[in-house]
């Protein structure tokens, strides 16, 4: 089921979310509609709170930057395919000399900023199994996790750039507030009921 994407400025994007037990209710069919979701959206990655939900769990799948003809073979057929389901994520260790690419959230429409990462990460985390792993990614999977991790911890990719660029696009994040927006995806907004 699709389910509507949480918009900038409601509160559930800033909560930490909680840790998920393996007794949650409904939670295979919580992923697979996230899933849905962020097929439908056309996004690479998606977490719970984007969803109404503060739990620590989000998925990703990088496949659609692997058709990014300026990367090389390896990295594009690193990328396709790439779908993973996160849950309890704990990041370890972010390192290397920060990188920037131009970020975008389904939660924040229309709105794309250069956001500074670190290319490589070592994170923690269960898949659906609940076996505890940890792994290290690298390059665009890494940058797609550490947005997607960010989500889990109440931020957004607006908080990582300058003052400047923030009053650059305010008139457009009061505009998502307010749901003066339209997607293609279904989207709930703060100030007005989600079509």
């Amino acid at each position: 089921m699709i389910l509507p994407i949480v918009g900038y400025g409601h509160p559930v994007l800033r909560k930490v979310g909680e840790d998920v037990t393996e007794e949650h209710p409904d939670l295979k069919e919580t992923i697979t509609n996230m899933y849905e979701t962020m097929y439908n959206a056309y996004g690479v990655g998606l977490a719970a709170p984007q969803v109404g939900k503060a739990l620590r769990l989000f998925v990703i799948d990088t496949t659609p930057f692997s058709e990014d003809e300026d990367l090389e073979a390896s990295k594009q057929q690193e990328l396709k395919g790439f779908k993973r389901t996160f849950i309890n994520a704990k990041m370890l260790k972010e390192e290397g000399e920060e990188w920037c690419f131009n970020e975008g959230c389904l939660s924040i429409p229309d709105v794309r900023e250069d956001v500074y990462r670190n290319p490589k990460i070592t994170i923690e985390y269960c898949e659906e199994d609940f076996v505890m792993k940890t792994e290290v990614f690298e390059g665009l999977i890494a940058r797609v996790i550490q947005h997607e991790y960010d989500h889990i911890e109440g931020i957004l990719f607006t908080d990582k750039i300058s003052s400047l660029k923030k009053r650059l696009i305010q008139k457009k994040l009061k505009n998502i507030t307010e749901g003066k927006t339209f997607q293609d995806y279904r989207m709930r907004f703060i100030a007005k009921k989600g079509r």
